[in-house]
């Protein structure tokens, strides 16, 4: 997959970017850059490859992530909180339309 121009000035206008065309260009290599580098890495085969839950566990298994285990350790404390909120319904907080 590659860029155009094109396509780079609809997603600077979608960022509300402005750019000029020397940016445009500048921005248009880095990204075709970097599709490039995902397109090679979709070609290495990781067939049998384990995921990491952080990338040093590959260097140094000491060193990795330790992750806790997904418990509960505190109590549920919704009411207590909503009692400040200006409205709620049902548990949930209401929130004034923005968007139309």
């Amino acid at each position: 997959m590659s860029l155009d121009l094109s396509d780079v000035k609809r997603l600077a206008v979608l960022a509300q970017l402005d750019l000029t065309p020397e940016q445009a260009q500048q921005t248009l290599a880095k990204l075709n850059g970097i599709f490039s580098l995902v397109e090679q890495m979709r070609t290495v085969d990781t067939t049998g490859v384990a995921p990491l839950n952080h990338p040093i566990a590959a260097l140094r298994p000491d060193l990795s992530l330790r992750l806790r285990d997904d418990v509960v350790t505190e109590t549920n404390q919704r009411e207590a909180y909503q009692k400040n909120a200006p409205a709620t319904k049902d548990g949930l907080y209401l929130v004034p339309k923005v968007i139309d």
